[in-house]
């Protein structure tokens, strides 16, 4: 089978968890006789490419990749829907020629590509890594940092979301950054805006498109969504919060796997200090300063090492570095895949503070499969794999007091390090994760025949 994976970007600039499970899914094909094309794209903004195309290989997988710095978008609903890519992406695909088109994210590419599909008669199926389709920051949080259903029947606590955003940028003057740290005015904001569209000398402005723009978005999206001839759910949280959205897709809850070595770990010496750890992105959506202030507290006796890019908020990381002066942390930065094991050989505990739902994390599954229990907030998207006292524990999100006592229980009791490693594992690999892929690949392509 030849399968196009069409991803928002990709190795080797991009390398978080759905371009991961992106290339993972190609790599297995490979192996298991398949023909993977992977569709990527360039942000717009970053560095532009000799043109709007350009094609490169990586890990011998081809790599189409689409540079948006040539198709930027304009409105809001092009960042969701962008019409004039039709075109270019039916372009793509047919000189492609897919039996099958597998959707890891829509960014950058917008739901046009659903389109072009539908218009070609070529069978797609999407995996949903985040909340995209229902959200408008993808994160199912609401402006004031509260975990959210998904859209109100008028839309406001999606305006109210873009609202934030527009005030975060710094360049929104005083009243808007004062906004954008009082959501409630947001909301105020966000009703007034709702209700100014009907006056007859705003209803067709700029105004009332971009609030149109935002309210359709969930309707325009799930309505492309239905080309989809199937969709796979990481967990049984992200199939929920879809499906009570709306989503009409067959939808199929399957796990992740990942690829590590899983040989049981050493125990520490005696003595030694208890070593946390945070892998991923230093930002405050995942709650990175949730753990700084809570280790700050705890006695000596341990350690907290903090892998992650400083580049993605260069600003909130500066005042982790600040926070952590003159106590046991430690800031590596990234490192290369190959040696994730080591990293986690050279940990005890895993913390995962996240504000946000997450959904299934790859550091998550890598961590339970090399036997390192984990720490993580109370969000559902982690907590089906987490059995409380067992492979981890739970604290409350966001919640720094709570975070302290499920640390300083470690501290105080370091042999459980022991007894949890010896509980705490994660068989599941991406050879069988694809294979499963597979036989739903073959399930659409047998009804098509």
């Amino acid at each position: 089978m030849k399968i196009a994976l069409f991803v928002h970007c990709f190795f080797p600039d991009h390398f978080y968890g759905t371009e991961t499970y992106t290339l993972e899914l190609a790599s297995n094909l490979i192996a298991m006789g398949h023909e993977p094309i992977v569709v990527s794209a360039v942000y717009p903004g970053e560095a532009k490419r000799k043109s709007a195309i350009t094609m490169y290989e990586y890990m011998h997988i081809p790599v189409y990749c689409l540079d948006k710095n040539y198709h930027p978008h304009h409105t809001v609903k092009e960042t969701y829907y962008q019409a004039n890519l039709l075109e270019l992406h039916k372009q793509l695909l047919s000189a492609i020629k897919p039996d099958l088109v597998h959707v890891t994210h829509l960014i950058n590419h917008t739901a046009s590509l659903l389109d072009a599909t539908e218009e070609l008669g070529i069978p797609a199926m999407t995996t949903l890594t985040d909340f995209f389709g229902i959200c408008f920051n993808n994160r199912l949080e609401a402006a004031d940092g509260t975990l959210c259903d998904g859209p109100s029947a008028d839309r406001t606590n999606c305006l109210t979301c873009y609202l934030k955003a527009r005030t975060g940028t710094g360049q929104a003057g005083v009243t808007a950054s004062w906004l954008g740290r009082h959501p409630s005015g947001l909301s105020a904001v966000a009703q007034a805006l709702r209700f100014a569209t009907r006056l007859p000398n705003v209803r067709h402005g700029r105004l009332a498109r971009l609030v149109t723009d935002i309210a359709e978005r969930p309707d325009i999206l799930l309505s492309r969504y239905a080309v989809y001839r199937a969709a796979i759910a990481p967990t049984c949280f992200l199939r929920r919060a879809y499906l009570a959205n709306g989503l009409s897709t067959p939808l199929h809850v399957m796990h992740f796997g990942v690829d590590v070595p899983r040989t049981p770990k050493m125990a520490p010496p005696v003595g030694a200090p208890v070593r946390f750890g945070y892998i991923g992105q230093i930002t405050p959506h995942k709650g990175t300063d949730v753990l700084v202030d809570a280790f700050a507290r705890l006695p000596s006796g341990a350690e907290l090492h903090i892998y992650g890019s400083e580049d993605q908020d260069p600003e909130y990381a500066s005042s982790l570095r600040h926070k952590a002066s003159g106590m046991a942390t430690f800031f590596h930065g990234t490192f290369p895949k190959d040696q994730l094991a080591d990293v986690f050989l050279g940990i005890d505990f895993l913390v995962i503070p996240s504000r946000w739902y997450e959904n299934s994390p790859l550091v998550l599954l890598n961590s339970l499969a090399t036997h390192t229990p984990v720490i993580v907030s109370d969000v559902e998207g982690m907590t089906e794999f987490v059995e409380d006292g067992r492979n981890g524990f739970v604290f409350c999100r966001g919640n720094v007091d709570d975070l302290e006592k499920v640390l300083l229980r470690v501290v105080q009791d370091p042999a459980m390090i022991s007894r949890m490693s010896n509980t705490t594992e994660y068989h599941r690999t991406t050879r069988e994760m694809t294979e499963e892929v597979v036989r739903i690949y073959e399930s659409i392509l047998k009804f098509d025949a």
